[in-house]
């Protein structure tokens, strides 16, 4: 009897692919905290910040919880596909505000991109839907 073995290539992502998507997010995570914080706390420079763009000073908290809320999601393994979706939604009224007030949209619109890129390169179920189109 004879066996026989074959090697059978599996498309397991590399750990530096995985590596520079936890870095990434991790990145972003770290700014949407801080950004969420410093509008929870009311920091003066947040603040003026929100109220030159147009919104009301006793909105920016309310923002804030909002922020802080989508990005624990995006967080959690199990429901970072909804924070991703909801940090989006998120972005693009940022993008949105910038637009009527006459500001650079390109930081909330890179964000928006490096969030999604960050989710892709850690997240194989993900990676594979997105790549078969299914």
């Amino acid at each position: 009897m004879e066996t026989v073995i074959t090697n059978q290539t599996t498309n397991a992502p590399s750990n530096k692919i995985v590596l520079t998507g936890r870095i990434i997010s991790t990145l972003c995570v770290l700014f949407l905290l801080f950004d969420a914080i410093m509008k929870i706390v009311k920091e003066i420079h947040s603040m003026q910040g929100s109220v030159a763009l147009g919104w009301p000073a006793d909105q920016v908290q309310s923002i804030g919880f909002v922020l802080l809320a989508c990005t624990i999601l995006y967080t959690i393994p199990r429901t970072a596909i909804l924070g991703a979706v909801l940090l989006t939604g998120y972005l693009g009224g940022a993008i949105a505000i910038m637009v009527r007030a006459g500001q650079p949209l390109y930081f909330a619109l890179i964000f928006g991109i490096l969030v999604w890129c960050g989710l892709l390169l850690r997240d194989e179920k993900m990676r594979l839907f997105i790549l078969s189109g299914k």
